[in-house]
């Protein structure tokens, strides 16, 4: 998934991960050059649907305009990440 606006330099990887893992939910998220947040879910559907609706909100800091989900293969691991 990847969300746009105003989403890098307001600790939105860092609220992502905590989200997750209060969810439950595994994964990575990562800042992308374009300006943008990536991240990859997976868990169960009820957790992620929970997850990706936070996400269209953001922190406080935050100024999401859009959030984009596209299916993805499933990745082998557990917890959840910060990528940089």
């Amino acid at each position: 998934m990847r969300v746009t606006g105003q989403v890098q330099g307001v600790f939105f990887r860092a609220w992502a991960a905590q989200q997750a893992r209060e969810l439950g939910v595994a994964g990575w998220v990562r800042n992308c050059p374009d300006g943008s947040v990536e991240a990859h879910l997976s868990g169960s559907e009820d957790a992620v649907v929970q997850l990706l609706g936070r996400l269209h909100y953001g922190p406080s800091s935050a100024e999401v305009e859009d959030v984009i989900v596209e299916p993805a293969d499933p990745e082998q691991g557990d917890g959840f990440e910060v990528r940089h």
